[in-house]
């Protein structure tokens, strides 16, 4: 038998031994659909000096939106050019409208109401992603995310990154794991089972090493999310990191290490929790390190082989009994 003949994994119809969010996009649309990343012009807490200055160590001026348009074009116009440039390569009859730059419920809910509308008057785009941070969720903007879900197939997209404080004190995350989980939690409520929840994880961040990095995906399984975010850490021109890395503060994962650490993590979490990505990438011109990342086919092509060769696929270790802690799990059969 071929890998995708002999793959007993429930929710893929190919070798892929994890729920892809291809296969999601084929399960509820009925095909692909073509992700239109945004830029609405909004900024962070961690930047104006709610909660931080600077932003996180990692993240470039653009906010994690260094593939939007810039905010000058309105969100019709942004549909509109990111349309023309895609349709070279996909179909975009189907289009997912990503609210990517920066924190995309850091406004008044009037001024969100006005732009995630824009984006759902045009022609054939079928959901929203919302990309934003758990302690920027205030009752007005709950309630807004929970009338969006009656509307059109939402995902709202919260960066977590690491379940560890002390993690997120050393890259300047500005909130706490705690304060993750009840923005995680009151977004549950107001969505009724209707409101899709995401959360980003970075694995190779300053400090983490492989254990650290395995308690983050055990919290957030038990949290049994719709969708997860796996990212390598990248260091990009003009960031902090970048000043770390620089001065051999900080060594980037070693690629042999990102791909069995990526197996070890899609085994923790559920089966139906859907697989947004499975590494990250940043603008080729500013990348500084590591030079692997960009070979983001050949990367996940090893992922497979690797679990493949274990016998094993996503949520094999998973356990619904896990609940979070403050500070992770701390199991002792993820230390090496």
């Amino acid at each position: 038998m071929t890998q995708a003949q002999s793959n007993p994994f429930p929710h893929s119809d190919s070798n892929k031994r994890y729920y892809t969010y291809d296969y999601y996009l084929r399960e509820t649309f009925g095909g692909k659909c073509a992700k239109l990343p945004l830029d609405a012009g909004l900024t962070c807490p961690n930047v104006d000096g709610r909660c931080g200055r600077g932003g996180c160590i990692y993240c470039s001026d653009r906010g994690s939106g260094d593939f939007a348009p810039r905010p000058t074009l309105s969100i019709k116009e942004q549909i509109r050019v990111q349309k023309e440039i895609l349709s070279k390569k996909w179909d975009t009859s189907r289009c997912i409208a990503y609210f990517q730059a920066h924190t995309n419920t850091y406004a008044p809910a009037d001024v969100l109401r006005r732009l995630y509308g824009e984006a759902l008057r045009e022609e054939g785009i079928v959901g929203l992603n919302i990309a934003t941070r758990a302690d920027c969720l205030p009752e007005e903007v709950l309630a807004l995310l929970g009338e969006l879900a009656e509307q059109t197939v939402l995902t709202v997209e919260l960066g977590l990154q690491s379940s560890s404080d002390e993690t997120a004190r050393r890259i300047n995350r500005g909130h706490t794991f705690a304060a993750f989980c009840e923005g995680f939690s009151a977004l549950r409520k107001v969505g009724k089972g209707k409101l899709r929840i995401g959360v980003h994880l970075i694995l190779g961040l300053p400090g983490e090493g492989r254990e650290e990095m395995l308690r983050t995906v055990r919290d957030v399984a038990a949290l049994h999310p719709d969708e997860v975010k796996l990212h390598l850490l990248h260091v990009l021109r003009g960031t902090p990191l970048a000043t770390l890395w620089e001065r051999g503060e900080y060594s980037p994962m070693e690629r042999e290490d990102y791909i069995r650490t990526v197996a070890d993590a899609l085994e923790l979490l559920p089966p139906d929790t859907v697989i947004g990505r499975l590494t990250g990438d940043g603008m080729a011109e500013e990348l500084l390190a590591p030079l692997w990342s960009r070979k983001k086919t050949t990367v996940i092509n090893d992922i497979d082989k690797l679990l493949y060769q274990r016998s094993s696929h996503q949520g094999r270790l998973y356990e619904k009994e896990d609940t979070p802690t403050d500070e992770g799990s701390g199991d002792p059969r993820l230390q090496d």
